[in-house]
C-alpha cells in the first residue's frame, strides 16, 4: 500500500495516531488542569514503566492539554550527567519572560525574574559553563543561599505567585526523571510540595523507570501524597484493536481480526512495539485488507529494524563485563532473576557482581522489582542478546529468533 499514506509512527516518543488504552489517565489529568486553574488542590503524576508503554507521549499529550488551558509549559528530560537545575533554568526563564509579556505590568512577574536571577547567579558559582542571563537585579536574600533545597522553593513558589497574578497555570513535565540525584530528587519534590501547600496553580507530570516510586519516597516521605504513580503496562488485546484499526479505517484500510490477533501475539502488546510492526504490515500489504501473512513477513522486517536501532542503540552502552551480566540474565530466561543466580552464572560470588548490577541500574537497562531481583528495563532485550550471541547480525532467522515471544 502507498507508503505516503501509512498512519504509524514508530519512532521514540512519537505521538501514535490512537493513543489507546491511557483514557482514564488523560482524564484524570484534564480534570487536575482545570482544578490547577481555579485554586483548587489538584495531584500530579509521575507515570513509571519498562521503556516502549509510551511514557513520553503520555507527557507529550498532557502537555498539550495544558497548552489548551493556557498553561505555561515545559518539557525537560533529565540525564545522568546534568543537574536539574542546568536542565531547569532555561525553560525556567522562557516560562518567566513570557508571564512578564502578557497583559499588563505584573509585579509578581517582574519579581520571579528578579528571583530567577538570584537562582541562576548562585547555580552559575556551582556549574562555571551556565551562560543564561537576565538583564535585571537580583531578589537580594531569596533563592541565593546555595541550599538546594531552599532555594528551588524560592523559585517555585514566586513563578507560582506570577502564573496566579495572570490567571494562568504552570505545568513542568520531565521525563527520565530515575537518572535525578537523590539530592536534586528531594528538592523538586520539597519545591512541589511548597507550591500545593500555598495553593499555586503549579502542576508536575513526570515519567521514569519503574524504581522511580522507590527513589521519590526515599527523598522525601510525602511524595505519595503529592503525586499519583500510575503505570501504564502493555496494551490488552482491545486496546491494541483500536490502536491498529481505528488510524487504518481512517484510510480505507482494514486491520482483520487475525493479523490484530498476530500483532498481539509477537509484540506482547508494547505500544513501541506495536507502532513498528503496525508500520511494517502496511508497507508490505497489498490491501485494502492487512492479514496475518503481511504481520508474519513484517515481523522480518521490524525484528531487523529494532535490532539495528532500538535494541542496538542500548546495548552499545554496555562494557564488556555488563554485557557478560546482561547475556547471564537473558540466559535465565525472561522475567525477574535473583541477583545471586545471575552472579552465580557468572562465576562470581554477589558482592563481586553486586558492582556490574548498580552501575546497570544508572545506566537505565536494568531495575529491581523487589529486593535481590533483577529485570530489564527494556521489553524482549533478552531475546535481542541472545539473538546477537548465537547468530551474526547479518543473518537474523526471524522464526528461530521470535520463539521466546511466543511461549505466553
Amino acid at each position: 500500500m502507498d507508503p505516503v499514506r501509512n498512519p504509524y509512527v514508530p519512532g521514540a516518543g512519537a505521538s501514535p495516531p490512537e493513543l489507546a488504552g491511557r483514557q482514564d489517565l488523560l482524564n484524570e489529568t484534564a480534570v487536575a488542569i482545570q482544578r490547577t486553574l481555579q485554586g483548587r488542590s489538584a495531584r500530579g503524576f509521575v507515570a513509571t514503566g519498562l521503556r516502549g508503554v509510551g511514557k513520553t507521549v503520555l507527557l507529550a499529550r498532557v502537555r498539550d492539554m495544558a497548552k489548551e488551558a493556557g498553561f505555561q509549559t515545559c518539557f525537560i528530560e533529565a540525564s545522568a550527567d546534568r543537574t536539574l537545575a542546568q536542565v531547569l533554568i532555561p525553560h525556567m526563564r522562557r516560562m518567566t519572560l513570557a508571564l512578564d509579556r502578557a497583559g499588563a505590568l505584573s509585579t509578581q512577574a517582574r519579581r520571579a525574574l528578579r528571583v530567577l536571577r538570584s537562582f541562576i547567579h548562585t547555580i552559575r558559582l556551582q556549574h562555571h559553563d551556565l551562560q543564561i542571563e537576565l538583564d535585571i537585579e537580583s531578589e537580594s536574600g531569596t533563592a541565593d543561599s546555595g541550599d538546594l533545597d531552599s532555594d528551588l522553593s524560592d523559585l517555585m513558589g514566586a513563578l507560582g505567585e506570577a502564573a496566579k497574578a495572570r490567571g494562568t497555570g504552570i505545568l513542568i513535565c520531565l521525563d527520565e526523571i530515575q537518572f535525578l540525584s537523590a539530592r536534586d530528587m528531594g528538592a523538586l519534590i520539597m519545591a512541589l510540595h511548597r507550591t500545593s501547600r500555598d495553593g499555586l496553580p503549579v502542576l508536575f507530570a513526570g515519567a521514569g523507570l519503574p524504581h522511580v516510586v522507590a527513589l521519590s519516597g526515599q527523598s522525601r516521605t510525602y511524595a505519595e501524597r503529592l503525586f499519583d504513580f500510575p503505570q501504564p503496562g502493555p496494551l490488552s488485546r482491545d486496546d491494541i484493536a483500536d490502536a491498529l484499526c481505528l488510524p487504518a479505517e481512517r484510510e480505507g484500510v482494514t486491520f482483520t481480526e487475525a493479523a490484530v490477533d498476530e500483532v498481539f501475539r509477537v509484540t506482547r502488546g508494547y505500544p513501541y512495539f506495536i507502532q513498528e510492526w503496525a508500520w511494517h504490515s502496511w508497507n508490505v500489504a497489498h490491501g485494502p485488507d492487512i492479514h496475518p501473512g503481511d504481520v508474519q513477513v513484517a515481523t522480518e522486517i521490524a525484528i531487523t529494524a529494532l535490532d539495528k536501532s532500538f535494541f542496538r542503540m542500548r546495548s552499545a552502552r554496555l562494557t564488556p563485563r555488563e554485557h557478560d551480566y546482561c547475556i547471564a540474565m537473558a540466559e535465565l530466561g525472561p522475567g525477574t532473576h535473583r541477583s545471586g543466580e545471575i552472579a552465580a552464572r557468572l562465576g562470581m560470588n554477589v558482592r563481586n557482581a553486586a558492582a556490574l548490577r548498580t552501575s546497570l541500574i544508572r545506566k537505565g537497562l536494568i531495575w529491581s522489582p523487589a529486593f535481590g531481583d533483577t529485570a530489564f528495563t527494556v521489553p524482549l532485550f533478552e531475546t535481542y542478546l541472545l539473538r546477537m550471541r548465537d547468530t551474526d547480525a547479518r543473518r537474523i532467522d526471524p522464526v528461530i529468533s521470535l520463539q521466546p515471544l511466543t511461549e505466553e
